[in-house]
């Protein structure tokens, strides 16, 4: 019962369900039916519902039948009036046919001319598009072919900044087209294109004022010279109102501004002006031989490209390079002037460009980076100044250096470089100098002294002896007397004291420009004159007064020579005054040494006669032969000394020009020399034995001797002063011939006794000869009373000397 209430309820159930999707379907859109189906098919009645569906749709079908019986007569009305509508509707489509075919036939001719017109007006459009694009890709093209012109012509700076324009003006504005971005991407190549062949530009600028810089320098020198050349000529006739530039601008090479923002131009950025005096001839300048426009090209591309740093470093290193290249000096500077020209014309030439592009760029080169490489050249210019400078042993090439150093640094100090190291290495050089002039003066010296004929100058008429004058201050009142006569000097006086005037001057010359006071002028050249005169001129009389062959006559004449140029001394120093204005009553003045010299000097030959006096009285004194044997008492001189005697007389009179001193200590010397080698010839161990008539030769030789010095060969001698020479000689003799023993052995000691003179050991030297002889030429002697009571005697004599000698000696 209840199983068949459950049955029945859910049949209504179902029942309603399909009621609702029934309704759902009807009035539901047929696009949205599917999920209403869904639900049928989902469920398990579908086939009930199925049942209800064709129910309903029955259902439907007579309700649209009864609707169509109702309306059934209105519909076959309709009919009939359709079938009328379409016959007229027939005849009003074939009216429209025709009339189509008509107007089809009459405008086809427009048709076409409106097809024309329709392209016509096409083309326009796309004409006046294509037309605009173009007027957009014109200045990018133009823009473009100008960059590819500016690239050619090697115009860089100006085709990066057309490459800005084009990259950040044109090109965005068509930036769509192909080829513009095939150019955009062509841009970094470009700048790179750009970058490269600016370095390139700068590699070559480098490499070009590497082989200019001694042109340059030379040019720079060139217009110092003329500048200082023209400071002179002003200084020696200076003109009232007038106008001179500065050093510094009549100096410049390089006076051209750069402009701050952009390069040079094209046409004149590597020229470099030279401001021309009015009168004076051009001198061509740098910017004949440089072009500086790839430098300030590259600079500033460099800047443009952010990549300035780089480039001031690679400029910077790249002239240190140079510059250690500059600063190396040839191994052979030193043989030639030019050497050292070329070497400072390249370092003049290099500062130079390097103060031009200090003073127009900005910031390229700095104060700091230049006094850098100043400091460096300096040290290295001087210290290959000084090794190359040690080889010069010509004074005139030693000088000419100076010069060029003077001018080398005058050039360079017009630009702001320190050069007092330069003058100051001058001084060293300076000293140099000096040696290397006494070694000049020292061949001019020995060549003028090897030349002399060592005699007095003679003069035969007015002219010659103004010459003579001329050359040396000298004035004699022997000399007023008529032609011809003679100088007491011989030709060296005038010419040795010319010589050290020139030595003088050319001292003179190597302090020109040194910017030395007066007084550091003189005192240099005093002390350079007094070594050339303690020195050089000393040595090279020493070497003639102690040459071998050299003569009496010539001592005589430099004892002379030197006696006049001790005079000309003050000469000298009246000389140096004048040249220096320095007055020599100035504090610290050096005095010159020349009289000194000059008195060395003759007091040296004056030796030097001495000792050749008695080296010829030895030479006579060898021809000596006596017979000391000999019985025979001989009534004349020898030959020998007669010879000797005769000798001394001709050569004292040579003497007559000497200072009266000289000639007395001369004849005094041979004097004494000629007693004393008589003496030993006398006392010799060689001489055994004598007898007393050799003693008589010799008494007679000696006489001789006496008779000369009373003659009074030199004048100023008092009575018989020369006499006493041979007073020793005399005493011996007279004691032997006159066998005068007893007075000798009884007044010996006694400071009034005849033989003072006698020395005791040389008595008894001499009768121990004489007792021999008489032993060994008188065989008989012991069987004579006499010749035994002599014999006697001379043994009592020589005992008795030998108790004086023992006496004494305790």
């Amino acid at each position: 019962m209840e199983r068949g209430k459950m049955a029945e309820a859910e049949s209504l159930e179902t029942a309603a369900e399909h009621e609702r999707i029934l309704r759902e379907i009807e009035s539901t859109d047929t696009a949205c039916i599917g999920p209403t189906l869904r639900s049928v098919y989902d469920g398990e009645e579908h086939g009930r519902f199925m049942e209800k569906l064709e129910t309903r749709i029955r259902n439907h079908d007579r309700e649209i039948e009864k609707m169509c019986n109702f309306h059934y007569q209105g519909f076959v009305d309709s009919i009939t009036e359709l079938l009328k509508v379409r016959g007229e509707a027939q005849k009003l489509k074939n009216q429209v046919t025709d009339t189509n075919r008509k107007l089809q036939h009459e405008g086809k001719e427009l048709v076409i001319a409106m097809e024309e017109l329709k392209q016509c007006r096409l083309q326009q459009r796309n004409i006046s598009a294509t037309v605009d694009k173009l007027m957009l890709c014109l200045p990018v093209l133009e823009m473009y072919s100008k960059l590819r012109d500016q690239m050619k012509t090697k115009r860089h700076y100006p085709a990066l900044k057309t490459l800005e324009h084009l990259e950040h003006t044109y090109l965005p504005q068509v930036s769509h087209y192909r080829f513009c971005k095939v150019m955009v991407d062509n841009i970094p190549k470009l700048r790179e294109e750009i970058k490269d062949v600016s370095m390139s530009d700068l590699k070559d600028f480098l490499e070009s004022i590497r082989k200019h810089s001694d042109k340059i320098g030379e040019t720079a020198m060139k217009q110092a010279q003329q500048q200082r050349n023209l400071d002179n000529v002003i200084l020696q006739q200076p003109r009232i109102g007038s106008k001179r530039k500065s050093k510094k601008e009549a100096y410049t090479i390089f006076d051209t501004e750069i402009e701050s923002t952009s390069p040079k131009s094209e046409q004149d950025s590597g020229i470099l002006d030279v401001e021309d005096e009015e009168d004076d001839e051009e001198v061509p300048g740098a910017q004949d031989l440089v072009d500086f426009s790839p430098v300030y090209r590259c600079l500033h591309i460099y800047t443009v490209l952010g990549a300035r740093e780089t480039f001031e470093n690679y400029y910077r290193k790249q002239r240190r390079k140079q510059a250690r290249l500059v600063l190396q000096p040839p191994s052979n500077m030193h043989e030639t002037l030019d050497g050292y020209r070329k070497y400072f014309n390249q370092i003049v030439g290099f500062f130079v460009v390097e103060d031009h592009i200090l003073h127009t760029t900005q910031g390229l080169v700095n104060r700091a980076y230049i006094d850098e490489l100043w400091e460096m050249a300096l040290s290295k210019t001087i210290a290959a100044l000084r090794t190359h400078s040690s080889y010069c042993s010509d004074p005139n090439l030693v000088l000419d250096l100076k010069n060029l150093i003077v001018l080398f640094a005058d050039t360079l100090q017009v630009y702001g470089f320190p050069v007092n190291q330069l003058f100051d290495m001058l001084l060293e050089i300076r000293d140099q100098y000096s040696e290397t002039l006494l070694k000049k003066w020292a061949g001019i010296f020995r060549n003028i002294l090897d030349s002399d004929n060592y005699s007095p100058i003679p003069v035969t008429s007015e002219e010659m002896y103004k010459k003579v004058v001329g050359q040396f201050p000298f004035q004699d009142t022997e000399l007023e007397k008529p032609f011809p006569k003679k100088f007491p000097f011989s030709e060296f006086v005038p010419k040795v004291y010319n010589q050290i005037k020139e030595f003088i001057y050319a001292c003179l010359k190597f302090s020109e420009d040194l910017h030395l006071s007066s007084t550091e002028i003189d005192d240099m050249i005093r002390k350079s004159t007094n070594l050339l005169l303690t020195r050089t001129l000393s040595n090279s009389l020493q070497n003639v007064i102690k040459r071998k062959n050299i003569g009496l006559t010539e001592l005589v004449q430099i004892i002379i020579n030197t006696t006049h140029l001790e005079k000309s001394c003050k000469y000298l120093e009246e000389f140096i005054t004048n040249i220096t204005n320095v007055l020599p009553e100035t504090v610290h003045t050096t005095k010159l040494y020349g009289t000194t010299t000059f008195k060395d000097a003759r007091h040296a030959a004056e030796e030097e006669i001495y000792t050749n006096l008695n080296q010829k009285i030895d030479q006579f004194l060898q021809l000596a032969d006596y017979d000391w044997m000999t019985g025979d008492l001989g009534n004349k001189a020898s030959d020998y000394l007669v010879d000797l005697i005769a000798f001394l007389r001709s050569t004292f009179a040579v003497f007559t020009h000497l200072p009266g001193k000289v000639a007395q200590t001369a004849c005094m010397s041979a004097c004494k020399h000629l007693a004393t080698s008589l003496m030993q010839l006398l006392l010799e161990a060689e001489v055994r034995q004598l007898t007393l008539g050799a003693l008589q030769q010799f008494n007679l030789d000696v006489r001789e001797c006496e008779q000369f010095a009373r003659s009074g060969p030199v004048p100023g001698f008092q009575e018989d002063t020369l006499q006493l020479a041979f007073i020793d000689l005399r005493q011996l003799l007279d004691l032997f011939i006159q066998w005068d023993w007893s007075t000798y052995l009884a007044d010996y000691g006694q400071p009034n006794c005849k033989y003072l003179r006698v020395n005791p050991v040389t008595a008894l030297t001499l009768l121990e000869k004489m007792k021999d002889t008489s032993r060994k030429n008188n065989m008989f002697a012991q069987f004579r009373k006499n010749e035994r009571d002599k014999q006697k005697l001379i043994d009592t004599v020589a005992k008795q000397l030998r108790g004086l000698i023992s006496s004494h000696h305790s």
